[in-house]
């Protein structure tokens, strides 16, 4: 009888531990490991107004969350055309600039669905790799990873967005993914 409750007791306690690890579960479910994006995405976002040219692009830094408001589509003067052909009715769009210190792999995560390029040196960065999560309500929806150089003004390019409010960040690719892992390449 002793051992039926402590088996009982072992069962509702694991139980317990997992009901908080299953209600993140579609945050994490991804191959890669997500877990800093998904922690990044619960602290305070700073609020930014994404530029409609080059010139007006406010600066962001990476490790950091941002609530970036978007402008129409149609406002918007990019570098370089959007990789990915899309209808501008009822669309936006925004472009910010970044610099990091270190080159290398580096993820730009967002909350909605929409094509984001890269532009460094007047030429369109290629996609490293890219991944999303399905119903994750509290962090990224997709995270598209690319390779940047050092010390080098870029401009990250948003475009096709079905709402004008976003949340982003930039983080490191940890080391192991620093090569992709992630899902098949195909459209950011």
């Amino acid at each position: 009888m002793k051992l039926n409750i402590a088996v009982a007791a072992a069962l509702l306690l694991s139980a317990a531990v997992a009901l908080p690890a299953a209600a993140q579960a579609p945050c994490t479910s991804s191959s890669w490991d997500v877990r800093h994006e998904v922690a990044l995405f619960g602290s305070a976002a700073q609020a930014l107004t994404a530029g409609t040219g080059r010139n007006a692009a406010p600066s962001i830094r990476a490790e950091r969350l941002y609530d970036l408001r978007l402008m129409p589509q149609p406002q918007v003067r990019f570098a370089m055309a959007p990789g990915k052909a899309m209808l501008s009715d009822g669309a936006y769009a925004g472009l910010v600039k970044l610099k990091v210190a270190q080159p290398g792999s580096y993820r730009i995560s967002v909350d909605v669905p929409f094509w984001i390029d890269v532009v460094a040196a007047g030429k369109e960065l290629p996609t490293e790799d890219f991944t999303g999560l399905r119903g994750c309500s509290s962090g990224p929806r997709k995270l598209v990873q690319f390779v940047l150089p050092a010390n080098e003004e870029l401009l990250l390019q948003f475009s096709g967005a079905t709402r004008a409010q976003l949340r982003m960040s930039v983080t490191k690719a940890p080391p192991a993914l620093a090569h992709g892992h992630g899902s098949a390449p195909a459209s950011p």
